[in-house]
């Protein structure tokens, strides 16, 4: 077997035929369901950035959580230091 075949896995006659086959199937399926190669990147893109944007709206949430919280642990904590400590 030589090396192009054996990188290819099979004759590069076969291995193009193959080729040829599978990717006319893949464009029947795509046009049926109105793919295009520019649209499926477009999608991947918009996938990738809602995820993104998703991540830093969870990070802007959390934060907003905590500093609406820590308006009110913070002040009774510091209060209830200054009393103990008034105490002992």
């Amino acid at each position: 077997m030589s090396a192009i075949a054996r990188l290819l896995g099979d004759s590069p006659l076969r291995v193009l035929l193959k080729l040829i086959v599978v990717s006319f199937l893949v464009g029947l399926v795509m046009s049926a369901f109105g793919w295009t190669p520019w649209g499926i990147v477009a999608q991947l893109r918009d996938f990738v950035l809602g995820l993104w944007n998703m991540g830093f709206r969870a990070f802007d949430r959390f934060v907003s959580y905590f500093l609406l919280g820590a308006v009110v642990v913070f002040p009774v904590f510091i209060l209830m230091r200054l009393m103990n400590h008034r105490r002992g």
